[in-house]
């Protein structure tokens, strides 16, 4: 069965979903096998004037790069078109839904995240004993790929597309022709 995979990563200013915001959106949709059939991102616009970008030094997001941009509404209604019918995927899949959701919720945009999948979860599955670091650097450097513009989120999301066949491979999931078989990948769906 061929499934799409919409491979998100968001640039946030900071951890609380509650007093922090989307600054930018990073979306690669790949087939299983993870030949890339779309790419798309976004900086978001900030809303209200005292609201922050959070440290410019880990995203490198600053105030005057979301002021043009697009309205969270609009970026989120967009995220919404190009991901309907494809599985939700991100390394910390919980913390960039979390994001998503509670943004579009704000925006009244309505926005399906589900089903979902989270590359940090299946690489921690391969390492029952934790021996291993498993943040998406580590990660791509396991499997031999080139993440440059760490935190940037369309970056982090080509990462991420190129570890996915390599963690479903792992799991058992693709058969010989790269294809996502059906009821192994719903075992690997985060609740």
């Amino acid at each position: 069965m061929s499934r799409r995979f919409a491979v998100v990563d968001v640039e946030t200013s900071g951890l609380s979903t509650r007093r922090h915001h989307v600054l930018q959106i990073g979306l690669v949709t790949v087939e299983a096998d993870g030949d890339v059939v779309d790419e798309w991102a976004t900086l978001v616009h900030l809303d209200r004037p005292w609201h922050r970008v959070g440290s410019a030094r880990v995203h490198g997001i600053r105030r005057r790069d979301v002021r043009r941009a697009p309205r969270a509404a609009e970026a989120l209604a967009e995220l919404a078109r190009r991901i309907d019918g494809a599985v939700f995927t991100a390394h910390n899949a919980g913390f960039d839904a979390a994001f998503l959701e509670r943004a579009a919720q704000r925006h009244r945009v309505e926005l399906r995240l589900r089903p979902r999948l989270c590359t940090l979860g299946l690489s921690r599955t391969l390492d029952p004993d934790r021996q291993l670091t498993h943040g998406l650097l580590a990660v791509c450097d396991r499997y031999g790929i080139a993440l440059d513009h760490h935190h940037d989120a369309l970056a982090d999301a080509r990462a991420t597309a190129a570890v996915l066949p390599h963690l479903l491979a792992a799991h058992g999931v693709l058969d010989g022709a790269g294809t996502a078989e059906h009821a192994g990948l719903e075992a690997l769906y985060a609740s």
